[in-house]
């Protein structure tokens, strides 16, 4: 390998150190040889090796639910649920992550499909105040639809209120019963534990 290829490959695993640097979890090092070429890596091999990128330590929930409390309740008390099944759902859903996405498209906090986003004028998903407020706002409209009953409206949230409504219960469907139960048990959780 010649000066300069070595060169091009330790500025392109650079720029991707970069570019996915909030997707890692890991910290990054590097060196830099007799040759001026940089090396890179995950786990540090030796001496040699310098801390380069410091990946950030996971928030704590109770520091999560700080970060989008106001936003949580604003949307609360506009759209009249509670705010602890809000974040039981952000909970569920995202693990307060307001960049996840899940293998079906879903994004943001409250996980909204593109179709559910755009037809509550949600423009960007990963904001986290608008994918509050559109998640909130059809959370309401889901217990309206359900006279009020949570795990309806949850399992609506999860698997569609039409699916829901034909069959009058949560669906048998594993990933919905769970969901479900899950949101109910971090609901529970917080509105014990007050946050």
């Amino acid at each position: 390998m010649t000066r300069s290829s070595g060169r091009i490959w330790s500025l392109l695993f650079f720029v991707t150190a970069i570019l996915f640097a909030d997707l890692s979890f890991a910290d990054i090092y590097r060196y830099l040889d007799k040759e001026g070429v940089w090396h890179f890596t995950n786990v540090k091999p030796n001496t040699r090796y310098q801390l380069y990128i410091k990946t950030p330590e996971k928030k704590t929930i109770a520091e999560a639910i700080g970060d989008y409390d106001r936003v949580i309740k604003q949307a609360a008390d506009r759209f009249g649920v509670e705010p602890m099944l809000v974040k039981a759902v952000i909970k569920a859903e995202s693990d307060f992550d307001h960049k996840a996405v899940s293998v079906k498209g879903a994004k943001g906090l409250m996980q909204l499909m593109p179709g559910t986003a755009e037809a509550l004028e949600v423009k960007d998903s990963f904001d986290p105040a608008e994918n509050i407020f559109g998640g909130t706002r059809y959370l309401a409209m889901l217990l309206g639809r359900f006279n009020g009953n949570k795990e309806l409206a949850l399992a609506g949230y999860n698997a569609g209120p039409e699916k829901v409504g034909a069959e009058g219960r949560i669906p048998r469907i594993p990933e919905t019963e769970a969901f479900v139960k899950r949101v109910m048990e971090y609901y529970n959780s917080f509105l014990a534990g007050g946050k």
